[in-house]
């Protein structure tokens, strides 16, 4: 089999497996010709993706889900069948957030719960003394990174579209928007947390593994009907990336791994800031206090490449939650759909009788159910959703 491919992906540390898997060749070995498409912004290689333009891409877990449910822009339905990235965002903060935060700490400043609270604080200060509300950047209104800063928030009782501002902006230019003072704080995928506190413009509050154990963040996405039509190249592309995957997992392979991934057409910073991400040992403040976290990012490994039904049901709970559409049965489906979980063990030739869904926990709220969406999101007291 020979196939030629164009595929974009945003300068992220979580689009290692499917760089790798091109640039060492594993692509190449499974018949496939690759173009790797440098993008800037999640709208671009969503449209480009649903207009033909790219054969895969990689994307944001739920603009998969928003794209086959024609959420804030036309329908075509998406396939994913193989998760890119679990985890490997993290929430900076401006030292002056940093700070006014830690001065109302009750507890353990790694707790999730305890910031959302000492952020509540912080919110009723401002609002006291007349300040404008803080500004929080995010990198889609349909993304993890959204969902997360508004679960943790809300947590708290802190409401994100009334208390605080979250705005829109591309990975790459999240540093420079907390540098200028455009934004207090954002939430995004490695290595831009990194890249601002090695700058000391930034500190790391938390891992978004913090705040949920495993979630869903990038899907190697392509458009149903192509896979309908390709099944062969489709597999072959799931075989390359989960090749690409076990290579940057292997730790002796970690050095040659982050230099590949450093090269300017590539994420293009530094190869010791990108081993950081996938290690997931950080420095966290400019003054150099470094965490560590085996769940900070899994690229493949702890069946993270696998795609779990369970992960878009999640994803869609939260579009229910915040008013970006409304409760349905049907949606649902299509949602828990668009995660192919069938292609990635036919690509294999894997039966997928015997895999199970990992446990999908969370610092705060009830234990999430896909079977009754409703009566979880009945839980939350901070929402949009008309249930």
């Amino acid at each position: 089999m020979n196939a030629t491919l164009r595929i974009g992906f945003i300068p992220l540390v979580d689009a290692a497996a499917l760089i790798v898997a091109v640039d060492k060749g594993f692509a190449a070995a499974e018949g496939l010709e690759v173009e790797l498409v440098r993008e800037v912004s999640w709208s671009n290689v969503r449209d480009k993706l649903n207009i033909g333009l790219f054969d895969a891409a990689h994307l944001l877990a739920p603009v998969a889900i928003a794209s086959s449910l024609g959420l804030g822009h036309v329908k075509v339905p998406i396939a994913a069948p193989f998760n890119l990235g679990i985890n490997g965002n993290a929430i900076t903060v401006s030292p002056a957030l940093h700070a006014a935060l830690m001065e109302e700490i009750d507890g353990d400043r790694f707790d999730p719960l305890v910031t959302a609270k000492a952020l509540a604080k912080v919110v009723a200060k401002r609002r006291k003394a007349g300040a404008d509300p803080l500004t929080f950047g995010m990198t889609f209104p349909f993304s993890t990174h959204n969902y997360q800063l508004r679960f943790w928030m809300a947590a708290a009782g802190v409401d994100p579209d009334e208390d605080v501002r979250l705005v829109v902006l591309p990975p790459p230019y999240m540093v420079d928007s907390l540098a200028n003072g455009h934004v207090d704080a954002f939430c995004v995928g490695a290595p831009w947390n990194s890249v601002a506190v090695d700058l000391g413009i930034g500190h790391i509050l938390h891992f978004v593994s913090d705040i949920l154990v495993r979630a869903a963040e990038k899907v190697l996405a392509v458009r149903q009907v192509w896979a309908d039509k390709h099944p062969d190249v489709v597999a072959a592309l799931v075989r390359a990336a989960v090749k690409g995957a076990q290579f940057i997992e292997s730790p002796e392979n970690l050095t040659e791994a982050a230099q590949i991934l450093a090269q300017p057409e590539r994420i293009g910073v530094d190869a010791e800031v990108i081993q950081r991400s996938l290690t997931g040992r950080l420095k966290i403040s400019p003054e150099g206090a470094v965490r560590e976290s085996g769940r900070y990012l899994l690229v493949g490994r702890e069946g993270a490449g696998r795609p779990d039904p369970v992960q878009a049901a999640w994803l869609y709970a939260q579009m229910v939650r915040w008013g970006q559409t409304a409760l349905s049965a049907e949606a649902l489906k299509t949602a828990m759909a668009v995660f192919r979980a069938d292609l990635y063990d036919a690509a294999l030739g894997r039966s997928g009788d015997d895999q199970t869904s990992a446990p999908f926990g969370a610092f705060a709220g009830p234990a999430f159910d896909p079977r009754d969406l409703g009566g979880y999101l009945a839980s939350f007291e901070v929402g949009r959703s008309a249930l």
